[in-house]
C-alpha cells in the first residue's frame, strides 16, 4: 500500500493500511506490544492486527462477541484489555433517531430490544500472548451495556453505561482489584436521568455520557447534548460535581471528547459532528482555561480545516476523537491530534492557547467499499479514532477501510 496517495497531507507521511481481512468497520484503536486492538461497528468482534512492520500491517485474529451486540471501544494497560459490549441499537435507528433523543426514556428499552438476547457489559482480556487475547473476566450490567471506558491502568476504570432505569448513558466507576471479577463501585448522572428514581428529564435532545477522561482524580465528562461536567472522583463510590457547562443551545451539542492538560491548566473539548453537512450546525473543538475547576472558561476554538472545500464534499465534517495522551503514548500539552471525520486527521499547536494553529493533516482517499449500514450517512470517508505512539507513529481508523498507519513529521 506504499503507493496510496492522500487527498491532502502536511507534516504527516503515509506508511501502511489494512482493511483487517474484510473487517474494515473499525472504531477505537489501542496499540501495545507490536499489535493494534480495534473495536468494530458491525463485524461483532475484536480485531487484532500485527503492526510491528508499520508498512505491512496484517490482521492476525478476530474474537467474535454476541451477534446482537457491538464492541466499539476498548482500553489497554498493564497487560490487560478492557472491551465494552453493548446492544447494537444502530441496527434499528437512523442517525437522526440515534443522536436526536434519549435512548431509554420512559424505560421502554425500545428499538427492537424487547425479547432480544444480547451481551451487555465489559469483558477483560489477558494479553500475555499479544496476538491471542484470552478472556478472563466479564462485568455484566442490567441494561443495554457500556459505550466507552477510560482506564490507563491501576485499580479503577470509568465507563459510560446505559443501565435499566436511566434515560441514557451515565458514569460508572469500576473496581478492577480482581480483574477476573470487575464490579461497579459508584454511579453519577445529570439530575433528571434516573426515571426509575422518580426524576423527570427537563431537556430536549440527548443527554448521555459519551465518556470521561480522568486526571488527578478529576473526571472530565462529555455528555453529548448535555455538555461538560467536571467531577471529583477521589471517592470512587460517590463522585461529586465540581462544575457543569452546557453550550447547547446556542451551539449544536454533540459533546464527545475531553482532553485535560493539567500541567497548563487547559482542557480541550470536541463536539462531534453527528449528521451530514447541511443537517446540523458546524461543530467545534474548544479550548478551556481550567485554573479554577469550578469555573471553566472557553478561551478559543481550533481552526476549521480549509485546504479543501469539505462543505461541498458532504458527509460528516467535524470533530470526532482526540488522542488522549495515555501513559506510554505520545504525550504533549502543546500538540493536539484529532480526527475530523471527512477531513481526516488534524494536528494543532496550542503553544498560545488563545490562538491555536493547525500544523499538520492527513486526509485519506475515499473508501473503495462500505462496511456499515449507512442509516442516512452520506458515502464519505470517516476518520474515526486515533492513537499516537511515543515515537510519533499515528494509527487512525476508518468506518469502512480499517486501519491507517502514518508518521508524524512535525516538531
Amino acid at each position: 500500500m506504499s503507493t496510496l496517495v492522500p487527498e491532502a497531507a502536511r507534516n504527516i507521511t503515509f506508511l501502511g493500511q489494512t482493511d483487517n481481512d474484510g473487517h474494515g468497520d473499525c472504531l477505537q484503536v489501542m496499540v501495545a506490544n507490536g499489535h493494534a486492538y480495534m473495536g468494530t461497528r458491525t463485524s461483532r468482534g475484536l480485531i487484532v492486527t500485527d503492526v510491528r512492520d508499520p508498512r505491512a500491517p496484517r490482521a492476525v485474529n478476530f474474537l467474535p462477541i454476541h451477534p446482537n451486540s457491538h464492541c466499539l471501544h476498548l482500553q489497554q494497560a498493564e497487560g490487560l484489555l478492557l472491551v465494552i459490549e453493548e446492544f447494537d441499537m444502530k441496527n434499528f435507528l437512523t442517525m437522526k433517531d440515534y443522536y436526536g433523543g434519549s435512548l431509554n426514556r420512559g424505560g421502554s428499552k425500545g428499538y427492537g430490544v424487547r425479547g432480544q438476547d444480547y451481551s451487555a457489559g465489559m469483558r477483560v482480556y489477558d494479553l500475555k500472548d499479544p496476538a491471542n487475547p484470552r478472556p478472563i473476566g466479564f462485568l455484566e450490567v442490567e441494561g443495554l451495556g457500556l459505550h466507552r471506558i477510560w482506564w490507563p491502568g491501576g485499580r479503577w476504570a470509568y465507563a459510560s453505561a446505559l443501565l435499566d432505569g436511566f434515560t441514557d448513558h451515565i458514569l460508572i466507576t469500576i473496581d478492577l482489584a480482581d480483574p477476573t471479577q470487575p464490579r461497579i463501585a459508584g454511579r453519577w448522572w445529570i439530575p433528571g436521568m434516573h426515571e426509575a428514581g422518580g426524576e423527570t428529564p427537563s431537556w430536549t435532545g440527548r443527554y448521555a455520557l459519551h465518556h470521561a477522561v480522568v486526571a488527578d482524580d478529576i473526571a472530565y465528562g462529555s455528555w453529548r447534548d448535555g455538555g461538560l461536567t467536571i467531577l471529583d472522583v477521589a471517592d470512587k463510590s460517590a463522585p461529586k460535581l465540581i462544575a457543569h457547562r452546557n453550550w447547547s443551545p446556542p451551539f449544536g451539542g454533540g459533546t464527545h471528547s475531553a482532553l485535560p492538560l493539567h500541567d497548563r491548566n487547559l482542557l480541550v473539548v470536541a463536539d462531534e459532528s453527528v449528521a451530514n453537512v447541511g443537517q446540523e450546525q458546524l461543530k467545534r473543538t474548544w479550548v478551556f482555561d481550567i485554573r479554577e475547576k469550578s469555573n471553566p472558561v472557553s478561551i478559543a476554538t481550533m481552526p476549521i480545516p480549509r485546504e479543501q472545500d469539505y462543505l461541498a464534499m458532504g458527509g460528516q465534517f467535524g470533530p470526532h476523537n482526540l488522542h488522549e495522551n495515555r501513559p506510554g503514548s505520545f504525550q504533549s500539552s502543546r500538540t493536539v491530534f484529532a480526527t475530523w471525520q471527512s477531513a481526516g486527521v488534524r494536528v494543532f499547536d496550542i503553544a498560545d492557547p488563545f490562538r491555536p494553529e493547525e500544523v499538520g493533516y492527513f486526509v485519506p482517499p475515499m473508501p473503495t467499499h462500505w462496511m456499515e449500514p449507512l442509516r442516512g450517512r452520506a458515502k464519505m470517508r470517516h476518520t474515526a479514532d486515533i492513537f499516537v505512539s511515543a515515537e510519533g507513529l499515528i494509527y487512525i481508523t476508518d468506518y469502512d477501510m480499517g486501519l491507517y498507519i502514518l508518521q508524524w513529521d512535525g516538531a
